[in-house]
């Protein structure tokens, strides 16, 4: 009893607090909390990316998409020589929550589609903008870019958005 009355008094000349101390919580919006956003990449407001080469586009969606969505399931991609337009509809996406469209970020034609996405739709939720992109094409206008946001400007409509 003495050693607690002794400590207690030592505690108040050092002016430390016998009670624990509880950290502030780090408040970070719920929709960045595990959405990655790569510099390199241009979005758009529904959420896809492109990554750019030449005059290849690479398209797939996004980390916040594929996580909004849940596990994918299934994925149904176009083929090769398929023709893809700014705004429109080229995939579906199925996830044990929902189907979603896919929307083309731009216009041009398909060069190439992801196999593994089509084998295993689960390469989306684990890497959306390594493995888990979902078709290459070959860019019809380069100016359609310009519409699109840039990393930063993703980053304020995922917040604004609230998703």
């Amino acid at each position: 009893m003495a050693l607690r009355a002794m400590a207690a008094q030592a505690a108040t000349v050092l002016r430390l607090s016998s009670q624990p101390r509880i950290a502030k919580p780090l408040i970070i919006p719920l929709s960045l909390r595990y959405s990655t956003v790569p510099e390199d990449l241009k979005y758009s407001a529904s959420h896809e990316w492109v990554k750019v080469e030449g005059d290849t586009a690479t398209i797939g969606i996004t980390d916040h998409a594929a996580h909004e969505l849940g596990d994918v399931v299934f994925a149904d991609l176009p083929e090769s020589g398929t023709s893809v337009h700014k705004g429109k509809p080229f995939a579906v996406v199925e996830s044990v929550k929902a189907a979603s469209d896919v929307y083309s970020p731009v216009s041009g034609e398909v060069i190439d589609f992801n196999e593994v996405v089509k084998s295993t739709p689960a390469t989306v939720n684990k890497g959306p903008f390594v493995e888990g992109w979902l078709i290459k094409v070959k860019l019809l206008d380069k100016s359609e870019l310009e519409s699109l946001l840039d990393a930063a400007k993703y980053r304020e409509h995922i917040e604004s958005s609230g998703h």
